[in-house]
């Protein structure tokens, strides 16, 4: 029994070594090395390259590295009828609310704009928004946003979210379903996506969606590229019924130099970087699940493949 480690980034030794310096018992290998496959129980993943996962005969479980998991599904070779983890972390979390509530300010204050205005030499003083003339809406409702709306509310925000199924979360405004989507959309200035990206919600940020959200509203997107479409958004940019957007995620990535967005002065950008996982806090959960597969309990933090997350 031993763990595999499959990225396609730079951080492979440094969650291999995590996973044994937290218990050197377990033997861990890099997809990369030369290692005994069929030893292999547990995957622990980041968009690992297609096909990879089906060359472990003895695979019992996908564990992901981050909150995410719509790159395994998009893997019709995996193993199937195995279980799916993935994280779930306080600091994941909180990181991501801050950084929303740092892109809010920003937008508030006209900061991306007067960093555009510096470059080009411009002295022009804008008039700007307080917290308390925006409703900032948030779509989807769990970990993350959840914790997402409560800590804008305590900031002062008035918040309100949508998600598939009813949601109770004190001093935000919820709704649900598709028959309450449209009252959320017409009532929300600040747009925040933060669904899981499944067959369901794939370019939900579309055309059709984006213009239900009142004239000048803004959008930011920090779940998945593919929620968005991207040449709908450019469209309402440019006919300024949206006023602006910042995206931290995007199709491909690193997004391609020749794409629109990179010039674009209603698009502000971030690297894919608003919450990442950290190998100190979330190595624990991936250790404890290892040890609860070899002894047959049920695993934490479980995906539901019918559902996408």
């Amino acid at each position: 029994m031993a763990i595999v480690v499959i990225r396609q980034d730079n951080k492979i030794d440094v969650w291999k070594n995590a996973l044994q310096k937290a218990d050197s018992s377990i033997k861990v290998y890099s997809y990369l090395e030369s290692h005994p496959k069929d030893e292999i129980t547990m995957a622990v993943i980041w968009k690992h390259p297609t096909g990879t996962l089906a060359n472990y005969p003895n695979l019992k479980c996908i564990a992901s590295a981050g909150a995410g998991v719509d790159y395994i599904f998009e893997d019709n070779t995996r193993p199937k009828n195995i279980p799916i983890t993935r994280i779930v972390d306080t600091f994941l979390a909180g990181d991501m609310s801050e950084h929303i509530l740092s892109v809010l300010l920003a937008y508030l204050k006209n900061l991306n704009i007067y960093k555009l205005d510096q470059v080009a030499h411009v002295w022009e003083p804008k008039s700007y928004l307080r917290i308390k003339d925006v409703t900032v809406g948030i779509l989807g409702l769990g970990e993350l946003g959840a914790l997402t709306a409560s800590d804008l509310t305590r900031f002062g925000f008035k918040v309100q979210g949508w998600s598939r199924s009813k949601k109770n979360i004190e001093g935000v405004r919820t709704f649900f379903g598709a028959d309450e989507q449209q009252e959320f959309l017409k009532t929300t200035n600040v747009l925040v996506c933060l669904l899981p990206l499944t067959t369901a919600t794939e370019g939900i940020l579309n055309k059709e969606l984006l213009s239900q959200l009142p004239k000048n509203a803004y959008v930011i997107n920090v779940a998945r590229g593919g929620h968005l479409v991207d040449e709908d958004l450019i469209d309402l940019l440019d006919s300024v019924h949206l006023s602006g957007a910042c995206l931290d995620v995007y199709h491909t990535e690193p997004l391609p130099k020749t794409h629109p967005f990179w010039d674009h002065k209603r698009v502000h950008m971030t690297p894919h970087y608003a919450s990442v996982s950290d190998t100190n806090s979330v190595i624990p959960q991936i250790i404890e699940n290892y040890k609860r597969l070899n002894s047959g309990e049920k695993l934490q933090n479980l995906v539901d493949s019918d559902k996408g997350y």
